[in-house]
């Protein structure tokens, strides 16, 4: 009897290897393929996309030259780096655009960098200006 036990062990283990090691012809043991992407958003999507958050394009020569006068008699000191001053009003643009809460506090924060430091106070001014020259309309 014991020896029956071993001959049917035996027999189980060589069903199983030889099922475990069949031929890989199967479609199904293919690398998956990739699923396609969804397709990328084109320029005029993209340009849409900013202008509905309500940030106002990257000006052009004529339109930052007024831009950074404007910024420059609310407070002197922060177009001293003008591309940081441009990037801060575009941003300040969105915080005014989304009708959001203490922009003076955040437009305090955005125009303060490196050794230029911005009062809440200037931050009024800021955003005083920043309407004025309807730099944030979009």
């Amino acid at each position: 009897m014991n020896h029956r036990i071993t001959t049917t062990g035996l027999l189980l283990a060589c069903a199983f290897a030889l099922t475990s090691c069949s031929s890989s012809d199967d479609k199904t043991d293919a690398e998956p393929k990739p699923k396609p992407s969804a397709a990328e958003p084109t320029q005029k999507q993209k340009d849409d996309a900013v202008r509905s958050a309500g940030l106002p394009p990257k000006p052009d020569a004529a339109e930052q030259a007024k831009l950074i006068r404007a910024l420059q008699a609310a407070a002197p000191n922060v177009v001293r780096y003008e591309d940081r001053a441009v990037d801060a009003s575009r941003n300040q643009c969105m915080a005014i655009n989304g009708k959001a809460k203490r922009l003076n506090w955040l437009a305090s924060q955005r125009f303060t960098y490196k050794d230029v430091m911005t009062t809440e106070g200037q931050g009024a001014k800021i955003n005083e200006a920043l309407r004025a020259t309807g730099f944030c309309e979009v």
